[in-house]
């Protein structure tokens, strides 16, 4: 699969989709595994922020999961052709009012993979007319495989943030 153009999408997603270097769905395949692995594997830090007002490992993976939630949300509106705009999310309103800090990790890190796998067989059986059908969200129009790559692109760029910030190993 080509890789977006950047007419397909707004400036914004550049910042994901520039991280995407590979093929797609192989990517999105390999973060079912590492994905969960990684948040498991820091469990001791589910409650740590790296600094007053930011977000826990556990507030970070429910992020993850509203985005992937809402992106496959968009992407089934426009393959299916969905003329209707679709309205875009405040994040930090969505973690502020999703109590996180509440929930259990392990259920969270299941409910990630879980998520992302009954995902795959949508993205798999998305044809090359599908992913090239446009949208609109949040006011900008975008393809649904530019969605495709941002949400693949999303979780690396959290899991950069997640290394960098969080010193998650």
């Amino acid at each position: 699969m080509n890789r977006p153009q950047p007419n397909d999408y707004p400036t914004w997603g550049e910042t994901y989709i520039s991280k995407v270097d590979g093929d797609i769905l192989e990517i999105l395949e390999e973060q079912v595994l590492s994905i969960p692995a990684l948040f498991q594997s820091n469990k001791q830090k589910e409650n740590f922020a790296y600094a007053e007002g930011k977000w826990t490992l556990k507030e970070m993976l429910g992020h993850i999961i509203d985005c992937e939630r809402i992106f496959v949300y968009r992407m089934t509106c426009f393959a299916r052709n969905e003329q209707q705009h679709l309205p875009g999310f405040e994040e930090d309103d969505y973690v502020t009012n999703a109590h996180f800090h509440e929930r259990n990790y392990e259920d969270m890190i299941e409910e990630f993979a879980t998520l992302r796998k009954a995902n795959l067989y949508f993205f798999k059986s998305l044809n090359a007319e599908e992913l090239e059908r446009k949208g609109v969200a949040s006011s900008r129009e975008i393809t649904v495989k530019s969605i495709l790559y941002i949400a693949a692109g999303h979780i690396i760029h959290h899991v950069g943030v997640l290394k960098e910030r969080y010193e998650v190993v």
